[in-house]
């Protein structure tokens, strides 16, 4: 069998994880999935402003969505806007 405790978690916390996981149903792991996953962009939008102090909004905006999705496919959905570095 896999041993699937992370080698950096405690098997006790690894146990609470899962109980809370259940607990909270297959809803809650969506909701929960979603804002973790807005929380990804969040911190990755506030890389980008660190790094780029100069853009506008909308251009963190596009630099998020070349991170996320890579030149080519940024490049067909938005052909017209500019390569702005991530």
């Amino acid at each position: 069998m896999i041993n699937l405790i992370p080698h950096d978690t405690d098997p006790s916390s690894f146990q609470a994880q899962l109980e809370f996981y259940r607990r909270i149903g297959p809803e809650g792991r969506v909701r929960l999935a979603f804002q973790m996953s807005e929380q990804a962009r969040e911190i990755s939008k506030a890389g980008i402003r660190m790094r780029h102090p100069e853009y506008t909004e909308d251009q963190v905006q596009h630099a998020l969505f070349r991170l996320l999705l890579g030149d080519a496919l940024y490049g067909s959905a938005w052909p017209e806007h500019e390569l702005v570095q991530p």
